[in-house]
C-alpha cells in the first residue's frame, strides 16, 4: 500500500490576495501614489513567495549561537547566524523597510502617507522573516530618535545614513538595551550608569538583561547619567557601537568584527520563540557611548520616540502574522479531506476560519491607523493626530498582541496533529506570537500608559469624538453597528470620567486593563466602519458588523462567519 502524503499548498501572493490591504491602500493613496506603491509591494511579495520564504526556513533551522572563545583562548564573543538570517537582513535594506519614511524622494512621493506604504511593506515581510522584523523595528525606532532636533548633528550624520541605507553593503540595524534583571519593565530600577569622558562621549557601566538583535552594529541603551536623579524619567538614551570597527576605544589593529571594548556577551537567551533572533545578556564596563539629546535633562521622554515606533511595528507584526496564518490555514483546509469532503466545506471549520478573518481585519486596521497617525505627525506636525497617537500607539499594541496569540493557538489547532509537529513549521506561529504581548510592555504596562494619557494629557476626547462620528456613519449601512458603537461610547465616557476622579485608586487600577482593551476594540470597530463607508465594500461592511457583535456585544458570530468566509478571507 502506498503511503499517504498530505498535500499542503502554499498560500497565494500575500499582496494580491489580501482584500483589506488593497482596500486600505486605495482609500489612503491617490492613483499616482498607489501606482508607485504597487511597484514596491509587487516586488516584495515576489521575494516573500520565493527566496525570502527559503531564507526564513534556513534561519529557523539554524538558530544563532555564541562563540565565546577563539582557538587560542582569547575572548571573542562572536555571534554566528544563518545565511538565511543575513539574506533577510539584505532584503530588508533593499526594500527600504526602515529607510522609506526618512528618504526625501519617498516623502516627496507619498508625503504623510509614506508610513502607510511602509506598514503595507511590513505586513508582507514580517510574517515569514524569522522575526528579522524585530531588528527592522528597532532600527526604525533608532532612526526616529536620531532624527530629533535635540540630537547632536555629528551623531546623527554618522549613524542615520547607515540605519536608513538601502544598500545591503552599508545598511545597519539597531539593537535595544533597555531592561535589566532588577528592573524589567520597571525602568526606575535601572542601575546602568553613564559617566562623561570629557570629549562629548560617555562611558556606560552596568548589566543589561534582554538585548535583542545582539548582532546589530549599534544599540540604543538607557543609562542614568552621573548626577541624575532617581526614578525612570532621569534615565537617558545613548547610542552604543557594538563592534570594534565603530568604537574609538578599540586598538588600531583590532579585528573590526570583535566586540567593542567594554562590551561582553554573557550568554544568548534560550527563548520560547523568536529563536532565529539572537538575544543576549550583556555586561558593560566603561563602554563607549554617545548621548542622544542632552544627558543633563530627563531623557525617558526622548526614548519614547523610539518606543512609539517599535510598538507600532509590534502591532503590525501581530496583524501581519494573523493574516498570513489565516492564509496557510485556509490553503490547508482546501487540500485536506475529512469525512468524505474538503475541510474547507465543513460548516464548523468554516466558522472558525471566518471568525479568525474578522479578528485579523480588526488587528490590521488598528495597526494601519497607528502608522497613518504617525505619518501625519512626522510630516505635517498635525496636533490632532498627535493627540490620538498618544492613545492609539499603546492601544494598538496591547490589543493586537493578545489577538495574535489567540489566533496563533487556533491556527495550530486548524492543522490538527500536524500543527503540533515542529518540522511543519506551524508550532512556530504560536511560539513567536507569544512575544508580542510582552516586548515593549506587557498588556498591563500598556494599559497603565493608556491611563496616563487619559488622565495627564486629556487624550480621550479626540478618541471618543472619532467613535461618535463612526457611530453616525454606520447608520447608513448597519443601524445595529451604530447602536452598538453609540452604546459603547457612552460606557467609555462614563469610565473615563470615573478614572479621572481617582486615577491611582485600587478600583481604577484593577479595572485599567479591561478598560484599555475595551477602548481598543471600540476603535477597531470604528475603523472598520470608516473603511466600509469609504470603500463601499461588502467585505468591510460584514467585517464591521461581525467585529461589533463579537468584541463589543460579545455575541457568538459563528453562523455568519461560516456564511461569509469567502468574502472575509479572499484566499
Amino acid at each position: 500500500m502506498d503511503r499517504y502524503v498530505q498535500p499542503v499548498p502554499a498560500p497565494g501572493d500575500p499582496y494580491r490576495t489580501d482584500w483589506l490591504l488593497d482596500a486600505w491602500l486605495r482609500r489612503h493613496l491617490s492613483a499616482a501614489e498607489l501606482a508607485a506603491a504597487d511597484t514596491r509591494l509587487t516586488a516584495l511579495a515576489a521575494d516573500v513567495n520565493g527566496p525570502l520564504r527559503a531564507a526564513h526556513t534556513d534561519a529557523e533551522a539554524h538558530p544563532p549561537h555564541l562563540v565565546r572563545y577563539g582557538p587560542w583562548g582569547e575572548r571573542v564573543d562572536r555571534i554566528r547566524t544563518a545565511d538565511g538570517w543575513r539574506r533577510l537582513r539584505d532584503a530588508a535594506a533593499r526594500h527600504a523597510l526602515v529607510a522609506l519614511p526618512y528618504q526625501a524622494p519617498t516623502r516627496a512621493t507619498w508625503g504623510a502617507a509614506t508610513r502607510i506604504v511602509q506598514h503595507a511593506l511590513l505586513h508582507l515581510y514580517a510574517p515569514e522573516s524569522a522575526t528579522f522584523s524585530c531588528p527592522v523595528a528597532m532600527a526604525d525606532g533608532a532612526a526616529a530618535l536620531l532624527s530629533r532636533p535635540d540630537v547632536d548633528a555629528a551623531v546623527r550624520d554618522s549613524w542615520l545614513p547607515r540605519l536608513t541605507s538601502t544598500d545591503p553593503a552599508t545598511a545597519v540595524t539597531s539593537g535595544q538595551w533597555m531592561t535589566e534583571a532588577r528592573g524589567g519593565s520597571d525602568l526606575s530600577g535601572s542601575t546602568t550608569t553613564a559617566d562623561p569622558a570629557g570629549d562629548g562621549s560617555w562611558r556606560l557601566t552596568g548589566e543589561k538583561w534582554f538585548c535583542s538583535a545582539i548582532d546589530a552594529p549599534v544599540a540604543v541603551a538607557l543609562a542614568r547619567p552621573a548626577g541624575a536623579g532617581p526614578g525612570s524619567r532621569h534615565l537617558a538614551p545613548f547610542l552604543v557601537p557594538r563592534y570594534a570597527a565603530d568604537s574609538p576605544l578599540a586598538d588600531a589593529d583590532a579585528d573590526p568584527d570583535a566586540p567593542a571594548p567594554g562590551i561582553r556577551v554573557h550568554r544568548l537567551k534560550d527563548k520560547l520563540g523568536t529563536r532565529a533572533l539572537p538575544t543576549a545578556e550583556v555586561g558593560l564596563r566603561q563602554a563607549y557611548a554617545l548621548p542622544l539629546g542632552d544627558p543633563a535633562r530627563p531623557g525617558l521622554s526622548r526614548a519614547m520616540t523610539l518606543v512609539v515606533v517599535t510598538r507600532l511595528h509590534n502591532a503590525s507584526a501581530a496583524a501581519g502574522g494573523m493574516r498570513r496564518g489565516l492564509a496557510y490555514a485556509h490553503a490547508y483546509a482546501t487540500a485536506r479531506d475529512v469525512a468524505g469532503g474538503r475541510l474547507v466545506d465543513s460548516p464548523a471549520h468554516r466558522a472558525v476560519l471566518g471568525t479568525l478573518a474578522v479578528d485579523a481585519a480588526g488587528a490590521f486596521v488598528l495597526a494601519g491607523d497607528a502608522f497613518a497617525l504617525l505619518g501625519r505627525v512626522e510630516v505635517g506636525g498635525d496636533p490632532a493626530s498627535a493627540a490620538l497617537l498618544r492613545l492609539v500607539a499603546p492601544m494598538a499594541k496591547l490589543a493586537t498582541g493578545r489577538l495574535a496569540v489567540a489566533a496563533a493557538s487556533e491556527y495550530v489547532e486548524c492543522f490538527g496533529g500536524a500543527g503540533y509537529v515542529e518540522d511543519t513549521g506551524v508550532p512556530r506561529l504560536l511560539r513567536d506570537a507569544q512575544v508580542l504581548p510582552i516586548w515593549e510592555g506587557t498588556t498591563t504596562v500598556l494599559a497603565l500608559d493608556v491611563l496616563r494619557a487619559v488622565v495627564r494629557e486629556d487624550a480621550a476626547p479626540p478618541l471618543l469624538a472619532r467613535l461618535d462620528r463612526a457611530a453616525d456613519a454606520a447608520r447608513g449601512f448597519a443601524p445595529s453597528v451604530a447602536d452598538t458603537l453609540a452604546e459603547t461610547v457612552g460606557e467609555l465616557r462614563s469610565a473615563v470620567a470615573a478614572v479621572t476622579v481617582d486615577p491611582g485608586g485600587p478600583a481604577t487600577l484593577a479595572a485599567v486593563r479591561p478598560l484599555a482593551l475595551r477602548m481598543a476594540y471600540a476603535l477597531a470597530g470604528a475603523l472598520l466602519v470608516e473603511q466600509a463607508v469609504a470603500g463601499g465594500q461588502e467585505a468591510a461592511e460584514v467585517a464591521a458588523r461581525l467585529w461589533a457583535r463579537r468584541w463589543l456585544r460579545r455575541d457568538d458570530v459563528s453562523v455568519d462567519a461560516h456564511q461569509h468566509l469567502e468574502l472575509l478571507s479572499r484566499p
